[in-house]
């Protein structure tokens, strides 16, 4: 599910589409030129060209022009970070991970394009979790891998414990909705905390460090939220209906120029089945606000020619919404795999490039089914924040899509990492319990949530007044000082999860 972030998700869209003058002639083909350059991996050519617009035309300059030159070479910054490794570095790291591993072999893995890798100033380069993602997109080195752990690191047996009991509360959902004749059922109360701390030398000793930390939104299935404490007295407090909730805190750098925001919260969460029957199912109408809202193109939902020829072949002649929808659930699990990925503020189009690549993270796994479903005239959103189950706690996205009936309509969860991950990666359940999970999250949802966004690419209350460190989610936090944007490299999160009781 995760980023590099936890080591360590597309061009600013807003920065792209400002009203303003658009760049002369000769600026445009500077800036062509640049871009041409970074594609082609010289970074510090396309940089110094970018500067130079910067410099030459600073009075004439729009200033939305401006910050789309600044973000470029901000992008290329943030590139750099993601791709930390070198070849050596990266083949270090395999030795010890993969068993009678040879330099031929890691030679032949790089000519099959098994990692991502490029040229940065004529180095080539490789993301910093190129090794776990190996093992992602290739099953057959499972065997060899030192020590034999699941995918994401933990022991086998702990990892088994949690495919086991991630199907018995799905199980227990379904059953509960079943009897009940209701969505929402089994609630949980949760307790949790959160920490982001900024570096060290983050900011100038004295200076205000405002942050930004994502709380949870107002939902059928999440409800109750209510802030116990605070290591500042919070500014802002976002409605319960933001796209985008958080709270809004500042306090002034420490000594060493480091600053730690807490928060304290309780809030209540429940699991989801939705009893799908797809005869009842109706076309969204054009009419409704929802449907023109969300179904048309957006940041990382853009309608290529691929999303469009991938969705004629899906689709062919099937016309129920429900059936579309579940048809591109079941494509993205048996042909996307699972990899941890580069930052999104540094993909130009997330839903395109996890296509391409035949693989991608929790987040662009969902774009792609966003897009696909958008392209078909149904309304679908992003939804993200935190998985809580215990001892898998992590950052996750996920998605709903918005279905009409003769009973009335409403928004479904759907989650197509976890119809991978059931599919690929939970190896050691049986094939029927793997089924039954991958269905399941296909108008369903576990209570081990907390969900801060109902939208991508949306903006903060108050709005941050640099560029964001993640432009397209929200849910790691975000941190600036009145001299610019903090990015990961310069802070940590952290958070604790715990259940207090189950009520209702």
């Amino acid at each position: 599910m995760s980023r590099l972030s936890r080591a360590l998700p597309v061009v600013f869209f807003a920065l792209v589409f400002v009203a303003a003058a658009p760049l002369c002639q000769a600026q445009m083909q500077t800036y062509d030129s640049a871009i041409k350059l970074e594609n082609e991996g010289k970074f510090e050519e396309a940089s110094s060209l970018l500067k130079k617009i910067l410099s030459e035309n600073s009075a004439s300059l729009p200033s939305g022009e401006k910050e789309k030159i600044l973000f470029q070479i901000e992008r290329m910054r943030r590139i750099r970070i993601d791709y930390s490794l070198t070849a050596d570095e990266l083949y270090a790291q395999l030795e010890h991970g993969i068993e009678n591993i040879s330099r031929d072999e890691f030679n032949r893995w790089m000519k099959e394009g098994k990692f991502d890798a490029r040229i940065i100033d004529d180095t080539l380069r490789f993301v910093g979790p190129s090794r776990s993602n190996l093992f992602f997109r290739n099953a057959d080195l499972a065997a060899r891998k030192i020590p034999q752990t699941g995918y994401f690191g933990s022991p086998l047996s702990n990892e088994h414990a949690f495919h086991e009991a991630l199907f018995n509360d799905c199980l227990s959902i379904e059953r509960a909705a079943d009897s009940l004749n209701t969505p929402y059922v089994l609630p949980k109360l949760y307790k949790l905390k959160m920490e982001v701390t900024a570096d060290s030398g983050a900011a100038t000793p004295g200076e205000i460090v405002k942050a930004w930390l994502p709380i949870p939104k107002g939902f059928p299935f999440q409800k109750d939220f209510r802030l116990v404490s605070s290591s500042s007295e919070p500014i802002n407090v976002s409605g319960a209906d933001s796209p985008i909730r958080s709270i809004f805190m500042e306090q002034p750098a420490d000594s060493n120029g480091g600053a730690t925001f807490t928060i304290e919260y309780t809030y209540r969460t429940s699991g989801v089945h939705v009893a799908l029957g797809k005869n009842a199912v109706q076309p969204c109408d054009k009419n409704d606000s929802i449907c023109q809202k969300f179904t048309g193109e957006a940041p990382n939902i853009i309608f290529t020619d691929k999303i469009k020829k991938l969705s004629h072949e899906i689709v062919g002649s099937e016309s129920n919404p429900l059936v579309i929808a579940k048809k591109f659930y079941d494509w993205i699990s048996q042909n996307i795999k699972y990899s941890f990925a580069r930052e999104y503020s540094t993909i130009n189009n997330i839903s395109d490039y996890c296509l391409t690549k035949e693989y991608g993270d929790c987040g662009q796994e969902a774009m792609l089914f966003i897009t696909l479903c958008r392209y078909n005239g149904i309304p679908a959103r992003w939804q993200s924040g935190w998985f809580t189950f215990p001892k898998a706690e992590d950052i996750h996205d996920w998605t709903e899509i918005y279905l009409r009936s003769g009973q009335g309509s409403e928004w479904i969860p759907v989650d197509p990492y976890m119809g991978i991950a059931a599919t690929r990666y939970m190896m050691d359940l049986t094939e029927g319990q793997r089924k039954f999970i991958h269905d399941f999250y296909f108008g369903g949802l576990d209570q081990h949530r907390m969900s801060a966004n109902s939208g991508n690419n949306q903006i903060l209350s108050p709005a941050k007044k640099y560029f964001r460190s993640d432009n397209v989610d929200f849910q790691r936090g975000e941190l600036e000082t009145n001299e610019g944007n903090i990015y990961f490299d310069k802070f940590r999160y952290s958070f604790d999860v715990q259940e207090i009781t189950v009520n209702e």
